[in-house]
């Protein structure tokens, strides 16, 4: 592909990832939000459709995430192909998480499922149902993060590498590091159970800021050629 194409491809999936990211926990939101294992799995089997929307949308980011990883290391390799290509392996682990939390998601609902149907399940067996819910949703709730650290490294060699290579705006370049930066200190700090509360939802709105200003900038302007040295 082109230099331009891979520029507007990158711009419409930030957007789109944008989208189907908060799509996603808006409907996760419906039953993670209960408190206790019994109470989220009946949440879960009163809002099946959701969640089976839930795994198609984990498919979009997935594949939105090795879209990413693909265009901007084609924007990015001809400043340090090496630092280009870790990016672009950090996108595409990002990506294949996506699609690893997807076999826990459907057996939730069946389990989910399985313990409201009335009469199925005796007392004995609704708590083995809760045990294996717990589990599967993870008692300290770090699912995400994972998937979200290795976004981070990889978005912040991606920035580093348009900012060295002077082929967007220097002040959106600088946004795009810090915002970045600010992300791989805060979420292995949040996985270290440092960070809570509100601040780790705060964290993100830089990072939200650069991706929406990027993404349209891509799709405008497009990147421009690498400046001589």
């Amino acid at each position: 592909m082109t230099r331009t194409t891979n520029a507007r491809l990158a711009g419409f999936t930030f957007l789109f990832y944008i989208a189907v990211g908060l799509t996603s926990m808006a409907l996760a939101n419906r039953w993670m939000s209960a408190e206790g294992t019994a109470t989220k799995l009946a949440r879960m089997a009163e809002h099946a459709a959701d969640v089976r929307a839930t795994v198609v949308l984990a498919v979009l980011a997935g594949l939105s995430a090795l879209v990413l990883a693909v265009t901007l290391h084609a924007l990015t390799r001809d400043e340090d192909a090496d630092l280009a290509m870790l990016a672009l392996t950090c996108r595409v682990g990002e990506g294949v998480l996506c699609f690893s939390g997807i076999p826990e998601t459907l057996e939730l609902l069946r389990l989910a499922t399985s313990s409201a149907t009335p009469g199925a399940l005796d007392s004995g067996a609704v708590g083995a149902v809760n045990v294996l819910g717990g589990f599967l949703l993870g008692a300290g709730g770090f699912g995400p993060l994972p998937t979200s650290i290795l976004f981070a490294v990889g978005s912040t060699l991606f920035c580093y590498l348009f900012l060295r290579a002077r082929t967007i705006p220097t002040a959106l370049a600088w946004l795009g590091v810090i915002a970045s930066v600010l992300l791989v200190v805060a979420l292995p700090a949040q996985l270290a159970g440092v960070l809570k509360g509100p601040l780790t939802t705060y964290v993100w709105m830089p990072g939200l800021l650069f991706e929406v200003a990027f993404a349209l900038w891509l799709m405008v302007k497009g990147v421009a050629a690498r400046a001589a040295r």
